[in-house]
């Protein structure tokens, strides 16, 4: 099982992923950290778990544009991409999610 360190709004996160797949993990952490880095622009400094479900509602409104066809021009291979790369997102944000709640509940 491989691991990365990964930074978003300043903020550091080890996550685990599969062997090489480290780069991808990266790669993808940089789409979160400009969504982090323009909602923190426009709004301010939020807490962690808002931040975060902020950029989740962003990366599935823009899943869902894309479901729907508002993003015209795009060859259905990308579209594929882009999603499986949304869905990923989503399900670490998830996970990021459902890690801090644990952490909550042992106060």
């Amino acid at each position: 099982m491989g691991q990365v360190t990964i930074t978003i709004d300043k903020r550091e996160y080890v996550i685990a992923c599969e062997n090489g797949q480290e780069n991808h993990i990266v790669e993808l952490s940089h789409i979160l950290n400009e969504k982090a880095r323009m909602l923190s622009s426009s709004i301010g400094l939020v807490n962690e778990n808002m931040m975060l479900a902020m950029i989740g509602l962003l990366l599935a409104d823009e899943l869902q544009d894309i479901r729907s066809g508002v993003i015209t021009g795009v060859p259905e291979s990308e579209v594929a991409k882009a999603d499986a790369a949304l869905a990923m997102q989503i399900d670490a944000q998830t996970n990021r999610i459902v890690e801090l709640t644990k952490d909550l509940k042992s106060f």
